[in-house]
């Protein structure tokens, strides 16, 4: 017994000798490639660096887009969140932060949005994100993936707060229809949508004029969220590589946001 619980012990320590401090990384800009998935696409990060500039400039929300070669047995959840609180990835006080990561070897992804932020990227819109993302993925076109994933961020953050971000990433591989549209959450607010106006019907207001305006109002929301995945503009417009990375300020993250795989 007691050679067992030593075994035990000298195996605990072993794995926890191996374990990734992912609080000791360190950002490389705006753009931290640990994967070194963009080595040979030097212009690809430089664009993806100076977009973030521009919605940093333009919203005051910071993005941090992060790949890892290996999540080391983790849940992704947990590692997001230990790098965006470590690196503050926000402004002190707005928490207007988000963090896109890529677990390369593991095939797995995670947007970790900030307090700041969940009104602007809620849990669907940040899974449509990730599921806009999976096309290219598959392809390991990993530069295309992140374009994606930042342009449709910046399009809303800047959406919200009636602005303009003027750096538009190149597109070239477009989002699919079953990888677009989210059909569990369609299905489920049809649903909804059909037990609404039933009961509208039984209470003698579902046929008047106001009494479609929730159900309405459901499907508009819904069909707005199937679609926004799609958006991107094309051409490549230009960047300038004066853009430089300034650090982090201190935003926080709850744990919102949203996971998958690929």
């Amino acid at each position: 017994m007691y050679r067992w619980l030593r075994l035990g012990l000298l195996l605990a320590l072993g794995a926890s000798a191996w374990a990734v401090d992912w609080k000791a990384l360190r950002p490389e800009g705006y753009v931290s490639d640990y994967a070194r998935v963009l080595a040979n696409q030097p212009e690809t990060k430089a664009r993806l660096e100076a977009y973030c500039g521009a919605v940093e400039r333009s919203t005051g929300a910071q993005m941090a887009l992060v790949t890892v070669a290996s999540l080391e047995g983790e849940p992704i959840e947990d590692v997001a969140n230990t790098i965006f609180g470590a690196w503050g990835v926000g402004r002190t006080g707005g928490n207007e932060g988000i963090l896109l990561l890529l677990a390369v070897g593991d095939r797995r992804k995670r947007l970790e949005v900030g307090y700041g932020l969940e009104p602007i990227l809620p849990d669907g819109l940040a899974g449509g994100i990730l599921r806009e993302m999976s096309p290219a993925l598959r392809q390991q076109n990993y530069g295309e993936a992140l374009m994606a994933a930042a342009q449709t961020i910046g399009d809303a953050i800047a959406h919200a707060k009636n602005v303009a971000v003027t750096a538009p990433l190149p597109r070239t591989i477009r989002p699919t229809v079953s990888d677009s549209i989210p059909w569990p959450m369609i299905f489920g607010g049809v649903l909804m949508l059909f037990w609404l106006l039933r009961a509208g019907g039984s209470r003698g207001y579902g046929g008047g004029g106001g009494g479609g305006f929730l159900p309405g109002l459901i499907l508009g929301g819904l069909m707005g969220r199937a679609t926004w995945g799609g958006r991107g503009s094309g051409g490549f417009g230009g960047f300038d590589s004066g853009d430089s990375f300034g650090g982090f300020g201190g935003g926080d993250s709850g744990g919102g946001g949203a996971s998958g795989d690929w």
